[in-house]
């Protein structure tokens, strides 16, 4: 085989190779290509997406200020209950020495 031979046989095999990959690129493009309504499906999908993400924020914004509001008033509650629970230790308090003045009393007579 001389050098021209070579030549040509070299360049019809890089022919053939190019040929073949650009086929398998066209096959692939092909097969893998996204159409119009896949596209229109993958929008709605990502516009629910986004949807859903924002109703999430907002349910976390208002169980955020739900509990906010309950841990306010469970403080709140906690104090009257405080509160109450001091009046009542003073009114039995008032009671029982009001027991024994009158018991102090009821036995000078």
């Amino acid at each position: 085989m001389n050098r021209s031979e070579f030549i040509i046989a070299t360049a019809a095999v890089l022919f053939v190779a190019f040929l073949l990959g650009w086929f398998a690129s066209w096959l692939i493009h092909r097969v893998t290509r996204v159409t119009q309504s896949e596209m229109g499906e993958l929008d709605r999908m990502a516009q629910e997406l986004h949807d859903a993400e924002e109703t999430r924020d907002q349910a976390i914004t208002y169980l955020q200020q739900r509990e906010a509001e309950l841990s306010n008033q469970l403080t709140q509650t906690e104090a009257e209950l405080q509160a109450a629970m001091e009046g009542l230790r003073d009114a039995r308090r008032e009671a029982e020495e009001l027991r024994s003045e009158v018991d102090r009393l009821g036995g000078e007579a």
